[in-house]
């Protein structure tokens, strides 16, 4: 199955719901589905912002609802992801595929083995297609008495009606930015200034702000690509900028995976009796070839997880171009996301019409929905930023 199990870490048998920071009406409401079977309900949908504690949260309620109180053991276990009770999805590729949703289905009609309930956690439930929910619909409208069905999404909007109206809904609030970057300084003992910056660049993300607030070379690489955008000028310039992003974003998948890629390879040949370096007989090329498969479509999503946070970036600069042009930052450039580039920022809000800049805003959004429909990541941006340099669409 095309999945991974969390592995969220236990310091104790206590329910992490400290984990869950800032969120504590939704933690509230779990904790008494946890405990009082009269507000518990068979499926919950938590919905909100990426970074916003989603997977944590439903990690912290699947092992309320498996361990009994006091149970280290399974306590530890259902933190770990290796209690038998606990089945968690969160899709290596690009989209869950009906096969895995099929696999979900089948092991929620089994009945508890050990635990209290059995959990089903389904993270980026977003990224199912409507043929893939469908298969979900029989299983979250009559589910056995004791099996809870968990998804995770950044909105109720991003599933179907259908799905919607079998599922009770947890919405988590957004953070503020200064709430953000107090978390990244006592998490990670950063520099308050920095700490700031980050959660501001990240939109309030807290696994984004982290990474920026840590890693200086990828604040590097973030404000590189602003600027580079910025001084686009033609199709040259386009064409240059998008082969740039889309190299830096493989580096970065590559970064990501291979390490994990080769322990994977090296693992599976362990398990097989192979030794290093000796030649793989016919027989384990099958399987060899299935987790290969596997992880190309796990370095897919890593390049366009990567892009898609260019995106992101990218619609922040010209939502504070908008809010220049449209007179709505303060007088310190306060309100604006990206304060750092703020002279260019206002040289472009000069020079740009509202109307100009919106259309770039919209390109955007087309851009992504490309990106999903599988188009070419260097393909896609280039049209976007000709679309920058010239002001009209392609």
């Amino acid at each position: 199955m095309d999945a991974s199990t969390s592995t969220t870490p236990a310091a104790s048998a206590e329910v992490p719901w400290g984990d869950v920071w800032g969120q504590d009406g939704a933690v509230a409401a779990l904790r008494e589905a946890a405990s009082d079977p009269a507000a518990m309900t068979h499926a919950w949908l938590i919905t909100g912002p990426p970074g916003s504690g989603r997977s944590t949260l439903a990690h912290a309620f699947a092992a309320a609802l498996i361990a009994e109180p006091g149970d280290e053991r399974t306590m530890h276990q259902v933190l770990a992801g290796t209690h038998p009770d606990l089945t968690a999805l969160r899709t290596e590729g690009v989209i869950i595929s009906i096969k895995d949703a099929r696999a979900l289905v089948e092991r929620s009609y089994f009945a508890p083995s050990l635990g209290r309930y059995r959990v089903i956690v389904m993270e980026d439930a977003d990224r199912m297609a409507e043929r893939t929910s469908n298969v979900l619909l029989k299983a979250l409208e009559e589910p056995p008495e004791r099996t809870v069905w968990v998804l995770c999404a950044p909105s109720d909007a991003d599933l179907l009606p259908t799905i919607r109206s079998r599922v009770r809904t947890l919405r988590l609030r957004e953070p503020d930015v200064a709430d953000v970057a107090e978390l990244i300084v006592r998490r990670s003992d950063v520099d308050p200034a920095i700490a700031e910056q980050s959660a501001r660049h990240a939109q309030r993300h807290i696994g984004m702000a982290q990474r920026l607030a840590t890693d200086a070379d990828a604040r590097a690489r973030r404000d590189a690509t602003l600027r580079g955008v910025l001084g686009v000028r033609g199709v040259g310039d386009a064409v240059e900028v998008a082969g740039a992003i889309v190299a830096a974003a493989t580096d970065d998948a590559k970064a990501l995976t291979a390490e994990r890629d080769e322990a994977e390879r090296s693992t599976l040949l362990r398990t097989v009796g192979i030794a290093e370096g000796a030649p793989v007989p016919p027989a384990v090329r099958s399987q060899l070839s299935a987790l290969e498969d596997e992880q190309k479509r796990r370095a897919t999503r890593s390049l366009r997880d990567g892009i898609d946070r260019v995106l992101t970036d990218l619609e922040s600069m010209y939502r504070d171009v908008l809010m220049l042009q449209f007179g709505r930052d303060d007088a310190s450039g306060g309100a604006l996301i990206n304060r750092e580039l703020e002279a260019d920022l206002r040289a472009l809000a000069a020079a740009w019409t509202p109307d100009r800049t919106l259309t770039v805003v919209d390109r955007i959004a087309v851009t992504r929905e490309n990106l999903e429909l599988n188009a070419a990541p260097a393909l896609a941006l280039e049209s976007l930023l000709v679309t920058v340099a010239s002001g009209r669409t392609p």
